[in-house]
């Protein structure tokens, strides 16, 4: 019983501990908050009668608004006094109209709280998370609150002091610096999702890919470039003659033949543009990315693997929801903005039945499939440029006949694994010999390699079935889960393949 009394006691005087604390921290927060009250009504005087009048904003428009308030704060004419809410945890969140009648969450002046967003590709700008502005200018003495929601993705903007008129002014103000000094206004920037919903932008690296590194027939670039490139070329000439600018694209093909590398090409070549990547969850943004798309044209919107969320419904109801959503972010546009839709797909299928439903989203669709024998060599020197390996022309046609129906992935792979053959062989590694290479695609293309293949998008269903005897000759012993020693399967769609040597497919 003694053991048991002694927890009873401690648990007793923890509890009592943290009692304390409480009334200790929530005396200190109700004084606080008589203080904040006090000085909003002084401050503010009959103002503070005036409605409080609120405006929201994306989450990720934090950065530009504060890239606006650090300007309009210091026009001519006006004080700003910056102050911190304090709001203890578990306790909601805090508003103008709570601050001015003492009423609310328990809360405490301290320096405003802030957060380092990017505001370029190498830069970053600290920005209000939840900051009291007291501010005096031609319009009188009156306060904004900024805050980012705290159960949703957006930031909450309040004037109190105003008349509703002059405070709407205000955020018009405000809006048009946003427009003015917007941060991502040609840049290249990607879309991340948040665990509690909504985007926030980053910065990529906006380097633009030589044309020699895109292996794509000359008629297929040209149709694709004719849609993304000319029309953005020759706009204002399509303007005069009543032509819409406004284009979609789409791109699909197999996993791991190119697509997103085509759209790296497409968006080096358009660095006037705003450009602005989706994928995964980040899609559930397009409805903000799009209407700052628009503000922001020209623009590009790219939407890749459209796929992997077009049978999702976590956001909304019925067949094909986000698909949907897409679709009506993408007709929203005016015809004669210069903004360009670009999709990539490895299931065109999931696609086509909506993209029919309603026509006129997009404007060309292009197959991107495997590499032809003749990409195939030409992949294989361009991953090996930079190894210490000679490719003759005897060598790169043994690969391509080796490797029918497998994409770049696979031949990426092929110039790893026969550089760590020739380091194994001799750790100094002087050269890589077209044995290494012969023994590297041995290891590949064996009968406990089926999930790799699959894995770099070539899987044993691209195994061929005759010409073993080439295979042979060339590659004595390379094998497959058969015995044959060939991938097969259809050629590469006329070479309908894009490829960048220095990034993943």
């Amino acid at each position: 019983m003694t053991g048991d009394n002694d927890r009873a006691m401690r648990e007793l005087a923890t509890n009592a501990n943290r009692f304390m604390k409480w009334v200790h921290q929530n005396g200190a927060a109700t004084e606080s908050r008589t203080e904040i009250q006090r000085m909003l009504q002084q401050r503010l005087g009959d103002g503070a009668a005036q409605s409080v009048v609120s405006r929201n904003l994306p989450l990720m428009e934090q950065v530009n608004l504060q890239v606006a308030l650090d300007a309009w704060m210091r026009q001519d004419g006006r004080t700003v006094d910056v102050h911190g809410i304090f709001v203890p945890k578990h306790h909601g969140s805090a508003d103008l109209t709570g601050l001015i009648t003492g009423t609310g969450s328990p809360v405490q002046l301290v320096a405003p709280a802030m957060t380092d967003l990017p505001d370029g590709p190498s830069s970053t700008r600290a920005c209000f998370t939840r900051a009291l502005l007291l501010v005096s200018d031609a319009d009188g003495d009156y306060a904004l609150f900024v805050t980012t929601g705290e159960h949703e993705p957006v930031l909450e903007l309040e004037i109190a002091g105003l008349s509703v008129a002059k405070a709407q002014a205000v955020f018009a103000s405000l809006d048009a610096l946003r427009d003015e000094l917007n941060v991502y206004r040609g840049q290249l920037v990607q879309a991340h999702a948040q665990p509690m919903g909504g985007i926030r932008l980053g910065f990529l690296d906006p380097t633009p890919m030589d044309r020699e590194q895109l292996i794509l027939p000359d008629d297929i670039l040209s149709r694709i470039e004719g849609q993304a490139l000319d029309v953005a070329a020759h706009s204002a000439a399509l303007r005069r003659a009543g032509q819409h600018l406004k284009r979609g694209i789409l791109l699909y093909g197999p996993p791991g033949t190119g697509k997103t590398h085509t759209v790296r090409y497409l968006l080096g070549r358009l660095p006037r543009y705003t450009r602005l990547l989706l994928q995964g969850a980040a899609l559930h943004g397009i409805g903000p990315a799009t209407e700052m798309a628009r503000k922001l044209a020209p623009a590009v919107v790219v939407l890749e693997d459209v796929d992997l969320v077009a049978r999702d419904r976590s956001f909304g109801s019925g067949d094909n929801p986000i698909l949907f959503e897409l679709l009506d972010a993408m007709d929203g546009a005016a015809a004669d903005s210069d903004l360009m839709f670009l999709l990539t797909t490895n299931r065109v299928e999931v696609l086509e039945e909506a993209l029919v439903a309603r026509p006129g989203r997009i404007d060309v669709a292009v197959h991107i499939d495997r590499p032809d024998a003749q990409a195939r060599a030409q992949l294989f020197r361009l991953y090996a440029a930079n190894a210490p390996l000679e490719v003759t022309t005897k060598l790169a046609d043994e690969v391509s006949e080796a490797t029918e129906g497998v994409t770049a992935s696979f031949l990426k792979e092929l110039v790893r694994r026969s550089v760590l053959t020739a380091a194994q062989r001799d750790s100094s590694l002087p050269s890589v010999s077209a044995d290494d290479v012969r023994s590297a695609l041995a290891d590949l293309l064996d009968s406990s390699q089926g999930v790799t293949r699959a894995l770099l998008g070539a899987g044993d269903e691209h195994i061929r079935d005759s010409d073993d005897e080439v295979q042979e000759e060339h590659f004595p012993g390379v094998q497959n889960l058969d015995g044959r020693a060939r991938f097969g399967g259809e050629p590469g769609g006329a070479g309908w393949f894009a490829y960048a040597p220095d990034s993943d497919c």
